[in-house]
């Protein structure tokens, strides 16, 4: 099997073949016309004697008399006349004869006669004016084609030699041109290459101008630079899962030292204080197995999700509302809901939900309001509030504030309510509340009625 050519090979055969074909075009346009005008030229330089006295003039040549009145027709043209027995008579000093026909003798024209084209007694090819002069005559004036011939011949060469000239020319200019429009592939080649052997995602390519290489030298900038973010992404992901995975995983070793110290020295722990060690093994098993859910939820690809279904989004919330009425029952929760149908993952929009209610429970020091009317769901708490320079963080991963780290929780709430309400095509932000605490809004795309 061949090897395929290169694309600079193909992009310079192909101007090759468009110049060339194109050259080609022209000189056989050229080489036509020409062999036209000179025909007419031809055909312009012949004149058969007209009129009676044309007439007497050939009847007195070919029967020998004198006439001095009309010259003979110039040596190169050869003037024949034939009558109704076939009889010919060469007019004038070549003794040359043009071979008649019978389709050169039939139906000759009067007047301006009619174009033929003819050889002589030699082979020698002709152009042959036929027209009748009356008194069963026909004439027959004729000029070689030699001359007419080699000129064509002649102008074949110089266009066929033209022809090759511009053949070569094209392919020194497909070359050129080849090289200068794929200079900039060649450079985006070098660049993956350079990233597909180093995973290099900073490199870059100049860009310069607008057309289609310009476009497909920003499309990779841009494609880089998204898989750099990706890859910054999972390692600030891992680099954070690492770091909250680190206090459990210490505290669990810590009290698991302590349960085996207690049984090799033959020291047993006092039972309530092993029960409490115990309940805190349990508790910290717990966090782990959330922490590492919520890392799951977020490590998921957009495009790997339950399939989308209308939802009926006011029992999510209500059934949200109940899930966390049972996990803070000293807390009140205060919910107005309206119908509201979406199309979404209802489980997602259920942790969402969940999310956003056990954030505040937690920092709410009154009863907890959830609205859900028009589209739009809130839910406010009577807690401190958050500083204003930390809310744009409050969806980011594993953020905090300050004042909340003491408190359980992994920072991956809010981040993962945001990924769920994106996912339904919704918005969601969290300010502060008018009269202290802090109000959440998620509003989704739907309607008040069943699809």
């Amino acid at each position: 099997m061949s090897r395929r050519r290169s694309l600079r090979s193909r992009l310079t055969l192909l101007v090759t073949a468009a110049v060339a074909l194109a050259i080609a075009v022209c000189a056989a346009v050229c080489w036509f016309l020409v062999r036209g005008e000179l025909l007419g030229q031809v055909e312009r330089s012949l004149d058969v004697p007209k009129g009676p006295q044309g007439v007497e003039w050939i009847e007195q040549y070919c029967s020998g008399a004198v006439v001095g009145r009309m010259p003979p027709p110039p040596r190169f043209q050869l003037l024949q006349v034939i009558d109704a027995g076939g009889g010919r008579c060469v007019v004038g000093t070549t003794g040359v004869r043009v071979v008649p026909s019978d389709r050169t003798l039939a139906g000759a024209p009067e007047g301006r006669g009619e174009f033929r084209d003819g050889v002589t007694d030699d082979g020698a090819p002709v152009r042959v004016l036929v027209r009748s002069v009356g008194s069963g005559l026909a004439v027959m004036e004729a000029r070689p084609l030699a001359e007419f011939q080699s000129t064509l011949t002649t102008l074949a060469w110089i266009l066929a030699g033209v022809a090759a000239l511009g053949v070569v020319g094209a392919a020194s200019a497909g070359l050129l041109v080849s090289r200068t429009a794929l200079r900039p592939v060649g450079r985006l080649a070098e660049a993956v290459e350079h990233v597909a052997r180093t995973e290099d995602l900073g490199t870059r390519i100049p860009v310069e101008g607008t057309d289609e290489i310009a476009r497909l030298g920003a499309s990779f900038n841009a494609m880089t630079a998204a898989l750099a973010g990706s890859r910054e992404r999972q390692r600030r992901l891992i680099a954070d899962a690492g770091h909250e995975l680190r206090t459990p995983l210490t505290s669990l070793r810590t009290n698991v030292d302590l349960l085996l110290r207690s049984e090799n020295t033959g020291r047993p722990l006092d039972p309530a204080a092993k029960r409490r060690l115990l309940a805190g093994l349990k508790a910290q098993f717990e966090e782990m197995s959330t922490l590492v859910g919520d890392l799951l939820q977020l490590s998921r690809p957009a495009d790997e999700h339950e399939p989308y279904i209308e939802v009926a989004f006011h029992d999510v919330v209500g059934s949200a509302v109940r899930r966390a009425g049972l996990r803070a029952p000293d807390t009140p929760i205060d919910a107005d809901l309206e119908s509201w149908y979406v199309h979404g993952d209802p489980a997602a929009l259920e942790r969402a939900v969940v999310n956003l209610l056990d954030n505040a429970v937690k920092f709410s020091t009154g009863p907890v309001t959830v609205r859900l009317g028009d589209g739009e769901l809130t839910v406010r708490d009577h807690g401190p509030g958050i500083p204003a320079d930390e809310l744009p963080y409050v969806f980011d991963r594993f953020w905090r504030s300050p004042s909340a780290r003491s408190m359980p929780g992994s920072g991956l709430g809010l981040a993962i309510v945001a990924q769920a309400v994106r996912d339904a095509e919704g918005e969601v932000a969290v300010e502060n509340a008018a009269g202290g605490g802090t109000v959440a809004r998620v509003r989704l795309p739907g309607s008040p009625a069943r699809g």
